[in-house]
């Protein structure tokens, strides 16, 4: 894979001088919007003067990656995505543990993600599982605004929703376990393959139904609901709603590489990404709505509030397992993937 090197000079002399000397160099891998890892790798170079390169991609096609370079590893430290694909790869040893001196200073799902993979990843924010909608488009076409995950299986939904794929997708993954969850695994399969009539397409970002909502090339879409807040703060006519009965939610994490080349500097971007000043800066820059894992973070006006939200218990040890992962994928490629649209 290429590496993108973030060219910074000019715009990080505008904002503010780098340390006299650089620090040395940090490979970052990111699996957030290249909005916000942008932001991310800016501020950790202005702050430190290391510099930092940088490669996005999404959590299962970041996963795969690690998987390939693991007895090479190019990249230092993974920051961002669903944290499925990244407790993952701790339990195949793809990661190694970490004690920043800020975990104390974390929300309780934070530290509970680190405690669980015995310090391998750890929460750096979260989001709530839900639907976007194109206010336009349901309007012009008479639908009803969805509001529940039953209601999704309406006839006059049939082309008109979106959902990632859950192969290159965490997003999309979280949506099967949430509904395994909360069903039960034959009746969560048996929903997933009626509702596979009303999919138009199952794209290989989990931000991509959302986008696709905003600018009005499809009416629905199975996303995390900040991710709508986002477009429609931008002025797309998007409508959001979190599942009357109950929803999952994601981790968005971050995990230090194991065999990073560049392991102090890891490390010190790892502490650095966890303190509330990085946090604020970074979301503020990129305008993301999510709930940040450090407590001293407040919660950004427009904002989906989790309190607020009717959110299951997530088993994020059962779900982020790597053999419980291949199967659940393995059995959507047979039973849903594979049916014909």
């Amino acid at each position: 894979m290429t590496m993108r090197p973030i060219i910074l000079a000019a715009a990080l002399a505008a904002a503010a001088p780098l340390p006299a000397a650089a620090q040395g160099q940090l490979n970052l891998y990111c699996s957030a919007t290249i909005e916000w890892c942008t932001p991310i790798a800016r501020g950790f170079e202005r702050e430190t003067g290391i510099r930092v390169t940088l490669a996005q991609k999404s959590t299962g096609e970041m996963l795969a990656q690690l998987r390939a370079e693991a007895r090479n590893p190019r990249g230092d430290v993974w920051w961002g995505g669903t944290g499925d694909p990244h407790v993952a790869a701790g339990e195949e040893g793809l990661t190694q543990p970490h004690e920043s001196p800020r975990i104390a200073e974390l929300h309780d799902w934070a530290q509970a993600q680190w405690r669980q993979t015995q310090g391998r990843t750890v929460g750096v924010y979260a989001s709530v599982l839900g639907f976007g909608f194109n206010t336009e488009l349901v309007a012009r076409r008479n639908l009803p605004a969805p509001r529940c995950w039953a209601d999704l299986l309406n006839p006059a939904y049939r082309g008109e929703l979106q959902m990632a794929n859950p192969n290159s997708s965490g997003t999309a993954y979280i949506v099967i376990a949430t509904l395994v969850q909360m069903m039960g695994e034959e009746p969560a399969f048996d929903y997933l393959k009626r509702l596979h009539g009303s999919i138009n397409a199952y794209p290989r970002s989990g931000t991509a139904p959302i986008t696709a909502v905003a600018r009005g090339e499809t009416a629905l879409s199975i996303s995390f609901v900040h991710n709508a807040a986002e477009e429609a703060a931008a002025g797309f006519p998007v409508g959001h709603a979190v599942p009357c009965e109950g929803t999952g939610y994601e981790i968005g994490s971050m995990s230090i590489i194991r065999g990073a080349r560049n392991l102090d500097n890891a490390r010190r971007f790892y502490d650095w990404a966890l303190s509330a000043e990085a946090q604020i800066a970074a979301s503020r820059e990129a305008r993301k709505l999510q709930t940040m894992a450090n407590r001293n973070v407040p919660l950004t006006d427009g904002a989906p509030n989790m309190a607020t939200a009717r959110i299951i218990d997530y088993d994020n040890a059962r779900f982020g397992a790597s053999a419980e992962r291949r199967r659940l994928l393995a059995r959507w490629d047979r039973e849903v993937g594979a049916l014909p649209r």
